[in-house]
C-alpha cells in the first residue's frame, strides 16, 4: 500500500506530532508499504529518505506554544507536486485545520483521506473561524481519529461530528534496551530528577519544577535535576535560585537513541507541564524506558497515567510538587513499582544497580 503522510509542523523539530508521525512512517516502512512523508522544514535539516520538504516554516504563538508552519503559493505547488507523484491509495493528514501543509493537502487529494486530531483546547476562536472556510475540505476525511478523550472532545465542540480514539504509541522495546548512561544514574545519596521538552515553552513547566527543587534540595542536599531539550540554558539558569542553578546541569537538545538513554538512566522522570497537553507522549515513552514517572494532575495525563503507571500532583503547585519528589526519592520500592505497574520488567533497574 502507498501511504502519503502530511505533518503540518516543521520536521526538523521536536515535538509529539511529528513523533508520530515519523514512527508510524518507519512502521509502515518497515512491514513491507510505501510511506512517504511531507512537512515543513529546513533545507539543510538531516532528514529521512521518505522525507520531502515543503518549505522552511515560521514560528507562530499558538495554544500556549510555538507552531512551526509554512502556507503559500510555492508550499501549495510543493504539495501538489508531492501527490502527483506519490500515486497514494491513501493519505493521513495530521492537524488537517492547521494552515500548513495539511490544510493544502486536505484541499488538493481527491482520494480516500485518515485525519488525525492532536489539539486539546476547550475554546479555539481560530478554530470556530476556520470551520466555515474549512467544511467542504473536512467533509472529504473518510476516517477520524483523536489521540486521546481531549482531543476527541476538542473535535466535537469545534468540528461537530465524532472522532475515534487511538492513543498515541511507542516503539517499546528501542526504550527498554535503551543503554545505560553512567553520568546520568544517581546514587542513593545524590539520586537524579530528569525534565525533557523545550525550555522557552512556558507550559512546559520547567520553572515550576525549578521552584519546587529548592526544598528538595534541603531535604537532599545532593540531588541533581537533569534538564533536557532545547533552548537558552543561561536564560532559564537565571530564574533558578543559586542552589538548584548549581544542582543543575543543561543536557541539550538529545538525539532519539540518546533520549531513551536519558530515561532509562534516571531516577525520576517529572512532567510538570501546566496545560495544553492533549496526551502526554513523553510519559509512554518514560515508562517504556523503565522510569518511574511524577506528573502534573492534567487529565491527559491522568489518562495515560490510569490508577497505578505513576504518580501525580496539584498543576502548578509547588509545595505539592517537592513533597512527591522527596517521598518518591526516598522510597525505591515505590520507585521500582509505578514503571513495573504498567505490566512490563523494569530492566532498567538491574542494569542501574550494577553501575553503583
Amino acid at each position: 500500500m502507498r501511504v502519503g503522510l502530511v505533518c503540518p509542523y516543521s520536521f526538523d523539530v521536536a515535538g509529539g506530532v511529528q513523533f508520530h508521525v515519523r514512527d508510524l512512517a518507519e512502521w509502515l516502512g518497515a512491514h513491507g508499504h510505501h510511506a512517504s512523508v511531507i512537512a515543513p522544514a529546513d533545507e539543510d535539516a538531516h532528514l529521512p529518505d521518505y522525507f520531502t520538504s515543503c518549505g522552511r516554516a515560521v514560528p507562530v504563538r499558538y495554544n500556549g506554544s510555538v507552531a512551526r508552519l509554512t502556507f503559500g503559493p510555492v508550499t501549495a505547488a510543493r504539495v501538489n507536486r508531492w501527490l502527483d507523484a506519490g500515486n497514494f491509495d491513501v493519505v493521513h493528514i495530521h492537524e488537517p485545520m492547521t494552515p500548513s501543509a495539511s490544510v493544502l493537502a486536505l484541499r488538493a487529494f481527491d482520494g480516500p483521506i485518515v485525519a488525525t486530531f492532536h489539539t486539546s483546547t476547550l475554546r479555539s476562536r481560530a478554530m470556530s473561524a476556520a470551520y466555515p472556510l474549512l467544511r467542504p475540505s473536512l467533509e472529504k476525511i473518510n476516517g477520524r481519529i483523536a489521540v486521546s478523550e481531549e482531543a476527541r472532545r476538542t473535535v466535537i465542540r469545534h468540528i461537530g461530528g465524532d472522532a475515534v480514539v487511538i492513543p498515541n504509541g511507542v516503539d517499546v522495546g528501542v526504550f527498554a534496551k535503551a543503554r545505560v548512561t553512567p553520568q546520568w544514574c544517581g546514587r542513593p545519596d545524590a539520586p537524579t530528577v530528569g525534565f525533557l521538552g523545550r525550555l522557552d515553552e512556558p507550559r512546559k513547566g520547567l520553572r515550576v519544577l525549578a521552584q519546587a527543587m529548592d526544598p528538595v534540595l534541603h531535604a537532599i542536599p545532593q540531588a541533581r535535576l537533569l534538564v533536557a531539550g532545547p533552548g537558552d540554558a543561561d536564560e532559564a539558569r537565571a530564574e533558578m535560585t543559586p542552589a538548584v542553578a548549581a544542582a543543575t546541569e543543561f543536557l541539550g537538545a538529545l538525539s532519539n537513541a540518546d533520549k531513551a538513554s536519558f530515561l532509562h538512566s534516571i531516577d525520576l522522570y517529572v512532567a510538570p507541564n501546566t496545560g495544553g497537553e492533549s496526551f502526554g507522549i513523553i510519559l509512554v515513552e518514560a515508562m517504556a524506558a523503565g522510569a518511574p514517572v511524577l506528573a502534573s494532575d492534567l487529565p491527559a495525563f491522568l489518562r495515560v497515567l490510569g490508577d497505578e503507571a505513576g504518580a501525580s500532583f496539584a498543576n502548578e503547585n509547588t509545595t505539592a510538587l517537592a513533597g512527591q519528589i522527596v517521598r518518591l526519592l526516598g522510597d525505591d520500592a515505590e520507585r521500582v513499582r509505578l514503571p513495573t505497574s504498567t505490566g512490563r520488567s523494569s530492566p532498567r533497574t538491574s542494569l542501574r544497580s550494577m553501575t553503583r
